[in-house]
């Protein structure tokens, strides 16, 4: 083992204690291990960074109208509670003269929810990323999320959803522009 995961295991090892469980017990033994691993696949936007995510899948295009990406899966980490929130981002840019490669978009959603997070500050990321790479007229980016925080502890609300934007460039500046992307995201 690494000596980052030793001590995650280590960790963990003395939150199960901590909480008045034998961290020894046969059910129990790999676990702390386990928890570790897993911590650390949860949080492997941390080891990433965006030049080497894109590496170079920018290219030149005619397009100038808008483009949406919808329904990208997000799992990310609540920053009070390190507990999950999940859900989905939508997201448009509208392209001059450059585009990014399709995957690319869900690979940026996922470098930054895979870090501890509020939702908040995870649309603006996502949105500032696109931007930066694409050099687009605009960009918008909605996320809609159920946070466990919320759902498994403190209120217990089941049903609640958190919905967050983020409009750049011309998607401010225009209400129609705006009014498009929010149309072409709605559920039918």
């Amino acid at each position: 083992m690494t000596n980052k995961l030793n001590d995650l295991t280590d960790h963990y090892r003395g939150i199960i204690s901590g909480l008045g469980e034998d961290a020894t017990r046969e059910g129990l033994q790999d676990t702390p291990k386990r928890a570790a691993k897993a911590m650390q696949f949860l949080t492997k936007g941390y080891q990433q960074n965006l030049t080497e995510l894109v590496n170079g899948a920018v290219f030149e295009s005619s397009m100038d109208e808008m483009v949406v990406i919808q329904d990208i899966e997000l799992y990310s980490m609540c920053e009070h509670h390190l507990l999950p929130f999940i859900g989905k981002c939508h997201i448009a840019y509208i392209p001059q003269g450059r585009v990014l490669g399709l995957s690319k978009f869900a690979r940026i959603v996922d470098m930054y929810a895979r870090r501890f997070q509020i939702q908040e500050n995870l649309t603006r990321q996502i949105a500032d990323a696109i931007e930066s790479v694409t050099n687009a007229k605009g960009v918008a980016v909605v996320i809609e999320a159920k946070h466990m925080c919320m759902m498994m502890r403190g209120v217990e609300k089941q049903n609640s959803l958190m919905k967050t934007s983020m409009m750049l460039g011309s998607f401010r500046q225009s209400q129609a522009t705006r009014a498009e992307f929010l149309n072409l995201i709605q559920k039918r």
